[in-house]
C-alpha cells in the first residue's frame, strides 16, 4: 500500500486545476516556509499554506485576470475554507500566446 503523500495540499491543487483547465503548463510552488513566522500562522502544524500558481491554459482566453482568478479560487475553494489549508495563493494566468510572448519578452531581457 502506498504510503500517503507528504504533499496533500499539492496534490489537491494539481489534481483540480488539471482536470478542469487541462493547463499546457502548470508550475505549482509551495512559499509556506517563508510565512511561517507570521503572526497568522501562530499554532499551524501546516506545511502546505502559501502557493503561487503560473497556469497556462487555453481555458483563460477571452476571460480577463479577475474572473480567470475566480475560476482557480472557485476550483480551490474548499482548500481554503479548510482549517490548516490555503492561506494566500498567488496566481499568474495565461493563455498560450500570453505565455509565449512572456517567455519571448524574457529571452530578449
Amino acid at each position: 500500500m502506498a504510503s500517503p503523500s507528504s504533499t496533500p495540499v499539492e496534490d489537491t491543487i494539481r489534481e483540480k486545476i488539471t482536470a478542469a483547465l487541462d493547463p499546457a503548463s502548470l508550475e505549482i510552488h509551495n512559499d509556506s516556509h517563508l510565512h511561517a513566522h507570521h503572526k497568522a500562522m501562530e499554532g499551524s502544524t501546516s506545511r502546505e499554506t502559501h502557493f503561487r500558481l503560473i497556469i497556462t491554459s487555453e481555458k483563460f482566453r477571452s476571460k480577463m485576470q479577475p474572473a480567470r482568478h475566480r475560476l482557480v479560487y472557485t476550483l480551490l475553494k474548499d482548500e481554503m475554507a479548510k482549517e490548516g489549508g490555503i492561506h494566500a495563493l498567488q496566481l499568474r494566468t495565461l493563455t498560450p500566446e500570453e505565455a509565449e510572448k512572456r517567455k519571448q519578452a524574457e529571452e530578449g531581457a
